[in-house]
């Protein structure tokens, strides 16, 4: 699971909250955790493999709302898999990991390891989260026709570039000047746990409303295509819709167990003895939401690819396929090149003509497939309803 206390159970003179969770069943919490990224991680790998009896997805151009979605799910693997490290070292090496409560300890290694795991587990889901945001904004810039492959540059400098430095400033303010002092005061602990859930925050607040934007203008775009909003253009616009629920429904599921958490442990630290008996049922709450994290965490990325492509079966396809050579089209262009120039084509004048009255229905047929990637019924519906299958 992803959460601020990793960091700070590395400083020697940790808070009486961060102590309470992490020293609670640490073996049964660690074994959850690799469960549950354990098996995240082989199904979210399942789900990205080519199927058998699959025919590859024909799209009009490739787009950068699936490359995000890609790199969604590989932030979620490779935050799995430190996942799964950590927790293992952490069961497996005991005294190891004994050695980071030391104060006087001369072994620099547990803290290297206890540091470094923390660090790339945030930073892949807090990328992750980035990502997240940028598929909103890129789902509206593609419907108002402002986006293309051409930004996914401007994506990897924004995400990589403010989840290496929102991560590194919190790390470096928690552990100013040195590790043995940190968690002293608030003003070294807040600074870091606002970086940390900065961008969670951002995406559940401004990626509902950019969705609905979203949503509002796929349906001006249905409805001026063709001048008539039909049952399949309802039908299409509608599952656009329940996607975008789909992928904030495990957003939520996923981490407001981790605000919830934060919230209880943040007012447990405000209490001068978090042990005394009125605080009983915030200490349960807090170690059961502390536990329910180390489930539903992990999972996301599995989650994930259901809301970004539904199941996509177990039949997994692990053949290598040749690349067919387009030897027909090489050898009617060589036929075309030995022969006397013809007379006037007005057939190729009328798909002409053609072409350039559906240059329009085509970049919104283009735009709203970006939208349904994944989804093979709303692409069939595109093309059935698409002016150029039509005059085609």
């Amino acid at each position: 699971m992803a959460s601020p206390r990793l960091e700070t159970y590395c400083c020697p003179n940790r808070d009486a909250a961060t102590q309470l969770v992490m020293n609670f069943q640490p073996e049964v919490f660690c074994g959850v955790c690799i469960g549950s990224a354990s098996v995240s991680l082989l199904l979210t790998i399942l789900q990205l493999l080519p199927k058998k009896g699959q025919s590859p997805r024909k799209r009009p151009k490739a787009s950068s709302s699936s490359t995000i979605l890609l790199l969604i799910s590989i932030c979620d693997i490779l935050g799995g898999l430190g996942l799964i490290f950590r927790s293992s070292v952490w069961l497996g090496f005991p005294g190891f990991i004994a050695n980071i409560s030391a104060v006087n300890s001369t072994d620099v290694w547990p803290s290297v390891f206890c540091v470094g795991s923390a660090m790339w587990i945030q930073l892949l889901y807090s990328a992750g989260f980035w990502w997240l945001f940028c598929y909103a904004v890129d789902s509206y810039l593609v419907v108002r026709r402002s986006a293309g492959l051409s930004t996914i540059v401007l994506y990897h400098m924004m995400t990589w570039g403010l989840a290496v430095m929102l991560c590194v400033e919190g790390i470096a303010l928690l552990y100013y000047p040195s590790l043995s002092s940190c968690e002293n005061g608030l003003e070294h602990a807040v600074p870091h746990y606002i970086t940390t859930y900065a961008p969670l925050l951002l995406v559940l607040v401004v990626n509902p409303i950019l969705f609905r934007r979203t949503v509002s203008a796929v349906a001006s775009l249905l409805k001026g295509r063709q001048g008539i909003y039909t049952e399949n253009e309802r039908r299409l616009g509608t599952e656009i819709q329940i996607r975008f629920f789909k992928i904030m429904l495990v957003f939520v599921i996923c981490w407001s167990a981790n605000i919830i958490n934060e919230s209880l442990l943040f007012y447990l630290e405000m209490q001068p003895d978090i042990n005394k008996m009125p605080l009983k049922n915030i200490r349960s709450a807090a170690l059961i939401t502390w536990i329910i994290m180390g489930v539903l965490n992990p999972m996301q990325g599995f989650l994930f690819t259901l809301a970004f492509y539904g199941w996509t079966g177990w039949r997994v396809d692990l053949k290598w396929r040749k690349r067919e050579i387009p030897w027909q089209s090489m050898s009617s262009s060589t036929a075309g090149e030995n022969t006397y120039p013809s007379p006037v084509n007005y057939q190729n004048n009328i798909h002409d003509s053609k072409k350039i009255s559906t240059t329009d229905s085509q970049q919104t047929d283009d735009a709203i497939s970006m939208l349904s990637e994944g989804n093979t019924s709303s692409d069939d519906r595109i093309t059935r309803s698409s002016p150029i299958y039509q005059g085609w």
